[in-house]
């Protein structure tokens, strides 16, 4: 068999590295060599050499982030703004962290229209592109697969307006009539979509507590009298035991309120989820086509059996709206919508002692439901010259009340104004009531206060009549189902008076004065 030998004189592995390392030490002796020779020359090759390496980095670095960004689908284009929920991080939303998966901004059609939208900002704000890009939702086939899938939702106009359109292969992309009531809604549609009744959903405990209605207030242009009206649905709707109530209640300044009600099975009771109208017996929400509430009650004194018709038109004044917010968590549900906070009532309140005509009166209409047992609330509304303040809380029944922050909530002529969170309201109850059993101390005043950055407010209310109401007994107003429960401030006060709301807002300075109504529990 033949061998192989080396070659004589040829390099071995052991011999390799002396003469890579000889290689580099040539290379290094010719550079410097070179450089001893010609320096300025060599320095200005070894700087056009760095700058087109730096050069390369940039654009191949610029490339590859616009391969990324086409790539991208969470991302949108077009228009100069883009508005974001508060606290999102845009990095987490474009990769789709887990704090990006389900954002969203809620009543983004309410900010399109009164905050983005509104005459305010008509100088400024040219077009609006709502859109919803990759959202996950799940689709459940009729076989029973369920398969999740990335919906994408927007306004083809909107699109359009703000340079953002897709290239049309073939076909229209055009807003359809869903779209144009998102968009451009007409009075009656909006009081639909915001005021429209709830079922409630299978986890919320306490079904048979569950009440929902429509309540209207208005007061006399003397300011001497008023009535609270409401048209409530409440029990376990829709397939346990419910029924539908209705209660009028009249004051008059310094004498001692009346009540009307009267009450009618479910088989009486017309209600939908997807519109405003109510009918309880002979009684009635309507809202006509062009947004009126259309308000109808027939009731009986509960004490003295005299009947009480209601007929009015209340009609809410444009833009002057709460939109809705459901506060709801686990088994407790709450929910509160304003579709009139500023509006005006015609019509006539009549017994048989007397029939008083209203023409044009102040009047206030908001919608309720939600579970009930053990929940307080702070509530008020009222007219302020040409503004108009809502504030409120709700307490469910393990809440610890300083833990739960108020809303002041304003809005002008122009729309939506500024929302303000005060964390306590003061009450001076330096005023003495006679109830069941002995007195209690109600307000004479209350004043709340908060500061925004460089906006401040300072809501005040001067108390001028106070009703008591112990709802451990079955109440007939105002958000009972006739269930009598257990509350640690079981009297509910119902009060009418004046409200003075001053402070800055965009560095404007605010002053209103008007009249209104206020709820609390003692």
């Amino acid at each position: 068999m033949a061998t192989l030998a080396p070659v004589r004189g040829a390099p071995t592995p052991a011999s390799s590295p002396p003469v890579a390392r000889g290689g580099w030490a040539l290379a290094a002796l010719l550079a410097r060599r070179q450089l001893a020779h010609r320096p300025w020359r060599t320095v200005l090759l070894l700087l056009g050499y760095s700058l087109g390496v730096a050069v390369m980095i940039v654009l191949l670095s610029v490339g590859d982030a616009m391969v990324r960004q086409a790539s991208e689908e969470r991302l949108v284009g077009g228009g100069d703004m883009t508005v974001l929920p508060e606290g999102i991080d845009v990095e987490v939303m474009k990769t789709g962290g887990l704090g990006g998966l389900f954002f969203s901004i809620p009543n983004a059609r309410f900010i399109a229209l009164q905050l983005l939208g509104a005459p305010r900002l008509a100088d400024d704000v040219q077009a609006i592109a709502p859109q919803i890009d990759g959202k996950l939702l799940y689709l459940t086939t009729r076989d029973g697969r369920e398969l999740s899938v990335k919906a994408t939702g927007e306004l083809p106009s909107g699109t359009r307006a703000v340079g953002a359109a897709p290239a049309l292969v073939a076909g229209a992309w055009d807003d359809d009539a869903g779209d144009r009531r998102w968009r451009t809604p007409t009075r009656a549609e909006l009081a639909h979509d915001i005021d429209h009744f709830h079922e409630p959903a299978p986890s919320v405990a306490a079904r048979d507590s569950w009440g929902e209605w429509h309540y209207f207030n208005v007061l006399s242009t003397d300011r001497s009298r008023w009535a609270f009206i409401a048209l409530m649905v409440g029990g376990d709707v829709p397939r346990g035991q419910w029924g539908g109530q209705v209660s009028v209640t009249l004051h008059e300044r310094d004498q001692a309120p009346r009540r009307f009600a009267a009450r009618v099975s479910s088989d009486d009771v017309r209600y939908s989820t997807s519109d405003a109208n109510l009918r309880i017996g002979a009684s009635s929400v309507v809202v006509d086509d062009s947004g009126r509430y259309r308000v109808r009650a027939v009731v009986r004194d509960v004490v003295g059996d005299e009947p009480l018709t209601v007929d009015l038109t209340v009609t809410p004044t444009p833009r002057a709206y709460f939109p809705g917010a459901d506060l709801g968590s686990g088994d407790f549900a709450s929910g509160y919508a304003v579709p009139g906070l500023r509006a005006d009532a015609t019509g006539s309140i009549c017994t048989r002692r007397a029939c008083e005509r209203l023409d044009g009166v102040q009047a206030y209409h908001d919608h309720n439901w939600g579970t009930w047992r053990g929940v307080t609330w702070e509530w008020g509304a009222a007219r302020a010259d040409d503004a108009a303040v809502l504030y409120g809380r709700v307490l469910p029944p393990d809440s610890i009340e300083s833990d739960a922050p108020f809303f002041v909530y304003v809005v002008d002529s122009l729309g939506f104004r500024a929302l303000f969170r005060p964390r306590t309201i003061d009450y001076t109850d330096d005023r003495v009531v006679a109830v069941p059993g002995g007195t209690i101390r109600a307000p004479s005043r209350a004043v709340m206060r908060d500061a925004r950055g460089a906006d401040s407010i300072e809501v005040t209310l001067i108390i001028d009549d106070v009703a008591v109401t112990d709802m451990r007994r079955a109440a007939i107003e105002r958000g009972e189902s006739g269930a009598s429960r257990a509350l640690r401030r079981p009297w509910f006060l119902q009060l009418q008076g004046r409200l003075a709301v001053r402070g800055v807002i965009d560095g404007r300075r605010i002053d209103h004065a008007g009249h209104g109504f206020f709820e609390t529990y003692r």
